[in-house]
């Protein structure tokens, strides 16, 4: 494998590494139960069904 012909610098470094950083992922409260749930998509509920925009979109399986 090749070496570097040059040294990279801190800053040309680091400018590549300023798109690496990782964010907290949105997060919003369920109007029913007051729980966190992601934003966007289903979530399932207390008793055992699938739950989206605040309306129940499948039926709890037994």
């Amino acid at each position: 494998m090749p070496t570097p012909k040059k040294k990279t610098s801190r800053s040309r470094r680091d400018m590549r590494r300023s798109h690496d950083g990782l964010s907290v992922p949105a997060m919003a409260v369920e109007k029913k139960t007051g729980e966190l749930i992601r934003p966007h998509r289903a979530h399932k509920g207390a008793d055992g069904a699938f739950y989206y925009k605040g309306k129940q979109i499948s039926a709890a399986k037994n």
